[in-house]
């Protein structure tokens, strides 16, 4: 099925993808969409970040929204108030010409009451982050009685913050919605527990191989360097990119706060974000970077959840991950909309294994640099 209109989408929702230039469904669209149309039904999708997912589970919720009815119909779970921004403002964009359907997006580091005035207005999806969701339950400001499609959106990552209690309180909350559907770029045993507590045991399941796992317009390379001569890599790397923007990444905090000062030091504009920030410095650093005034932004792991910032043209791993799915979810940052993007590690010696591992595990094949290829 080549196209949306093939897969079952209605013609009002097709013409505002034209008017975005989503003209062509990705693989987990073209796998998801038929089977959320066809009827209720609970679903598990293994997708990475960056493969259309938000237009994979949007779509059909969309269909499934009566915009009569002025109560919440849909619910989708997001690890990160970024990630839940962006999921709300896609749907605003899908519904262009078709009837009022209204969405709000509610998240903490905002005044809960703002977001509750919100809610009073008429709301037909709510796109929650876990924590945010539960305060908004214990204070009866939110009714989700009438939920009849609940998503789980990067699953994994809300696990890995630590959301599990949470998730499963929600879930039970929703637990007559006639539609529940997982997406995660990662199946880790956490997630196989929500699975089978409270998905369907015939819950349809769409996983994309590992070998698709990671986007293929992403170019995998490796540089093989003593530890001192990170950052005069790193350095020669960046003038070498030239203008090119991306991500770098570090283990800690400390190592991510020292590193942006060093490329500040260099005449590089550049910034991080991490645990420490508080919500209204986190999002300074990120309209920053998202207008372009940063070339470069810093991060951990865990700040950067649910980040998606267009035009990246690399991302690098200054240090390691620890996991391999956190390899896919920072090379993920890179190579969206169809383009082209690198994905480099630098490595001492002692570190190549991990990139013999991650060709094993999800069928990468990696480029060794030189330095003199800089």
């Amino acid at each position: 099925m080549n196209n949306f209109e093939e897969l079952g989408i209605r013609k009002d929702i097709v013409k505002a993808l034209n008017d975005l230039g989503i003209t062509r469904p990705t693989e987990i669209q073209r796998e998801v969409i038929p089977v959320l149309l066809k009827k209720d039904t609970d679903l598990v999708g293994q997708a990475q970040t960056g493969t259309g997912k938000t237009a994979a589970f949007g779509l059909p919720l969309l269909h499934r929204i009566d915009a009569k009815k002025n109560v919440v119909q849909g619910l989708i779970l997001c690890p990160t108030r970024e990630l839940g921004q962006q999921v709300a403002k896609q749907l605003f964009r899908f519904t262009k010409y078709t009837g009022k359907i209204f969405t709000e997006s509610v998240y903490g580091g905002e005044k809960i009451d703002k977001q509750i005035a919100n809610l009073n207005r008429p709301t037909h999806i709510i796109v929650a982050t876990p924590g945010r969701l539960i305060d908004l339950v214990d204070r009866k400001a939110v009714d989700l009685s009438h939920v009849k499609t609940v998503i789980l959106d990067e699953a994994d990552e809300m696990l890995s913050m630590g959301f599990k209690k949470e998730l499963d309180r929600i879930l039970s909350f929703v637990a007559n919605a006639k539609n529940k559907w997982l997406f995660s770029a990662t199946i880790p045993q956490g997630i196989k527990q929500i699975i089978n507590q409270h998905l369907a045991d015939d819950a349809h399941r769409i996983v994309v191989g590992n070998k698709d796992v990671v986007n293929k317009n992403i170019e995998h390379q490796y540089i093989v360097l003593q530890k001192d001569d990170k950052f005069q890599v790193l350095a020669r790397f960046l003038r070498s990119s030239k203008d090119g923007r991306g991500m770098i990444f570090c283990r800690t905090k400390a190592n991510a706060q020292k590193l942006a000062k060093q490329l500040i030091a260099r005449n590089i504009a550049a910034d991080a974000i991490h645990g420490d920030l508080l919500q209204k410095e986190r999002d300074k650093v990120m309209r920053a970077f998202k207008n372009e005034k940063l070339r470069i932004l810093v991060a951990t792991d865990i700040a950067a959840r649910g980040i998606d910032v267009a035009d990246l043209s690399f991302v690098i791993h200054y240090e390691l991950p620890e996991k391999n799915e956190y390899y896919t979810h920072r090379s993920g940052r890179t190579a969206r909309a169809g383009k082209k993007g690198v994905s480099l590690c630098l490595l001492t010696s002692i570190d190549t294994k991990f990139v013999r591992n991650l060709e094993r595990e999800l069928g990468l094949g990696f480029k060794e640099v030189k330095e003199s290829d800089l």
